[in-house]
């Protein structure tokens, strides 16, 4: 009978998975700009210049007023949003330009799991250095090619430094800078494709790229859902110049069209390069003229502007607006650099916004980014969104509407209740940060004098509720964190840290701070060993909880986001109980009693996948690439006392299920985690 049940779960399961036609799968465009500040469209408060083609997708969809890059630059700020994971659990922290993205889940791995057919163009920037080669960043078989991530298809740039150039065959830029920066390459897949690439301005060519991925898919698989990455590499403060105006119409017949032709690739490669200012622009800023640095911002804002609105007018001429959903957002708050003489500013657009803090600050400025969700018919339009929200939430929010679990090791939740106007996200909800980077917050007159000039080097942010803790120039680990009300104080003026009642606030910031991460060696931080604090728990019980689900899992899910099938108690953790029989996977949930303060090594050998986090931290992940009976080591500080464990693990079909955890500590060496070491509620 148990074998008969099996077979009728299994086929529900797949009769499910294809019932979950294109109609149910929306195909997914997520549009990522680089440096583009929180105040720079006018849906977002931009009062000198508009964003047309944006504000009809706020209209028309929803508007996130609380959402949070990763990281305040580009490389970390990418990778975490790739692996929907926060700087905590990332690889790629701080500067580390064009380190490998760690061989894990990402936004594409899942979405092709799921039958999307996934392709990215633009900017990467996390390629890593071929495998035994010279490290010129622009081999086609670096370790971390798109390709390599989970991606059919990519057409761009790999290096980090290419995406600075927007005239990549001509190379204006860097002959300005007379950098040693050698020539700029774009790829298509694992081809060079940059000498036909005639007066190509980037935004130009990777829209219409975007344009014919879209048109091309629709017609040749119109049944299949398809994720398009299109990293732009603008505004970028190169501040670089389309060669004329934006073709009009925009669409299947009008807009950026392309050629396919070596010299003419696009219809916008003709004329001269860096020549063509938008005269739609101002002439004065509360009476300053603008300089040409600033008519260069505002142009390649309006650029992207026009090209949003171009891509949307695609999808309603295909008639596949209602089942697409369109995510646009930045990688982290604006910049301040130029390529020329005259110096760039974000004071003179504010666009940071209402907030104090540019790209590589912590402030809200350096990650509040602009972000906008539009998806007729399912997320109400004009809707504007101020539950908080960050990057790492996509991976979760696309697996769900592709109809699978997110893995377990993802950090973020699902938006689909908050975006289609449902249920809110649970709240509190906490948010993770940390980076490092010499320099200082800017001078500018309209920043609060305490932000004026201070000193970043390691910084650390965590956000809870309406409060965000944050603290610069972090040298200890007891380097109290400022307390600021965002939502009554998005400048964070009045720092609450030593009002009444804040202690306990001030407590809880320092214990997340070491609850939610995993050190880097590569990225070292002063509070790195630090003891993970325990927390209080009334009157615990022996023994661990447990759910068994079942599904069809690709891997280790997040069984937060499932029903159970079966509950119980269990003196340890074990995937043999009989009521688990018939379940796929099992949540063991809990608190471990640690002895004493010290150093642990835990050790996971199991037959399936599973993972373990400990607070909030990913301690153990044996899921993507695991080699079942293999044993994966992770090693934690931690206080004496009671820590919350999570442990989520899949069940074979059939046979007994190997699920082996054991611990080192200190005066002990591994052995299995005593019964008396678990604890529940």
């Amino acid at each position: 009978m148990r074998a008969l049940f099996r077979l009728c779960l299994l086929l529900t399961t797949v009769l499910t998975y294809l019932r979950a036609t294109a109609a149910e799968r929306p195909n997914i465009i997520l549009i990522l700009t680089d440096d583009l500040g929180y105040g720079d469209l006018s849906c977002f408060g931009q009062k000198h210049f508009r964003t047309p083609a944006l504000d009809r997708m706020s209209a028309e969809g929803a508007r996130l007023t609380n959402h949070y890059a990763a990281a305040p630059v580009c490389a970390p700020s990418r990778a975490s949003l790739l692996l929907g994971v926060h700087q905590g659990h990332a690889n790629v922290r701080d500067n580390q330009f064009d380190k490998a993205l760690e061989d894990n889940h990402t936004l594409a791995t899942v979405l092709r799991r799921a039958g999307y057919a996934t392709t990215a163009i633009g900017k990467w920037g996390l390629h890593g250095q071929p495998v035994g080669g010279a490290p010129t960043g622009a081999d086609p078989h670096t370790p971390a090619h798109p390709l390599n991530r989970g991606f059919d298809h990519f057409y761009g740039v790999l290096r980090h430094i290419d995406g600075h150039e927007h005239y990549p065959k001509e190379g204006l830029y860097f002959a300005a800078k007379a950098k040693a920066r050698g020539p700029v390459f774009v790829w298509e897949d694992r081809t060079n494709v940059t000498s036909g690439l005639d007066r190509c301005y980037t935004t130009d060519l990777f829209t219409a790229r975007a344009k014919k991925f879209i048109t091309e898919h629709n017609a040749t698989a119109p049944t299949q859902p398809f994720f398009l990455y299109l990293a732009y590499d603008t505004p970028h403060a190169v501040l670089e110049l389309p060669t004329q105006a934006y073709p009009k119409g925009g669409g299947l017949k009008g807009g950026l069209q392309w050629l396919g032709q070596p010299g003419h690739m696009i219809n916008t490669a003709s004329g001269v390069i860096d020549s063509w200012t938008d005269p739609e622009l101002l002439s004065s800023n509360n009476g300053k003229a603008w300089g040409e640095v600033y008519r260069r911002q505002a142009t390649s804002v309006r650029r992207i502007d026009d090209a949003v609105g171009d891509i949307l007018k695609l999808l309603a001429d295909l008639k596949i607006d209602s089942n697409t959903l369109v995510v646009f957002t930045s990688d982290n708050g604006p910049e301040t650099e130029s390529m020329l003489p005259e110096p760039y500013t974000p004071e003179f657009f504010r666009s940071y916004g209402p907030f104090d803090g540019i790209k590589r600050d912590l402030w809200e400025g350096g990650t509040r980014v602009p972000t906008l969700a539009r998806w007729p018919a399912h997320i109400p339009a004009g809707q504007v969104i101020a539950e908080p929200s960050a990057q790492w939430d996509w991976l979760p929010t696309f697996a769900t509407l592709a109809g699978l679990p997110p893995p377990a090791r993802a950090d973020g939740i699902s938006l689909v209740p908050v975006l289609t106007g449902g249920r809110a996200s649970p709240s509190p909800r906490t948010l993770y940060f940390e980076y490092f980077v010499n320099g200082m917050t800017p001078s500018y007159s309209d920043f609060e004098p305490l932000h004026r000039g201070r000193r970043r080097n390691q910084m650390q942010a965590v956000r809870s509720g309406d409060y965000v803790g944050v603290r610069y120039d972090v040298k200890t680990p007891e380097a109290p964190f400022e307390i600021y009300n965002v939502v009554n104080d998005p400048k964070e003026v009045t720092n609450l840290a030593n009002e009444s009642g804040m202690a306990a606030m001030q407590a809880r910031l320092h214990a997340i701070s070491l609850q939610s991460r995993r050190p880097d060696p590569d990225a070292p931080r002063p509070y790195d060993r630090e003891l993970v604090p325990a927390i209080e728990v009334a009157t615990p019980l022996a023994g661990l909880e447990w759910k068994a689900c079942a599904g069809k899992f690709p891997w280790v899910p997040d069984f937060a986001t499932l029903s159970p099938k079966a509950t119980g108690r269990t003196a340890r953790p074990n995937l043999n109980l009989e009521e688990m029989a018939d379940a796929s996977g099992v949540l063991f949930t809990g608190y471990l009693e640690v002895p004493a303060d010290g150093d642990y090594v835990f050790q996971l050998n199991t037959s399936t996948r599973a993972s373990l986090r400990l607070h909030d931290a990913l301690v153990i992940d044996c899921d993507f690439g695991y080699r079942p009976g293999t044993a994966v080591t992770g090693s934690v500080r931690l206080a004496a006392g009671l820590h919350p464990v999570r442990l989520s693990c899949l069940r074979k079909a059939s046979g007994i299920s190997q699920l082996d955890l054991e611990w080192s500590g200190p005066g002990f060496v591994m052995g299995r985690i005593p019964n008396s070491a678990w604890r529940a509620p």
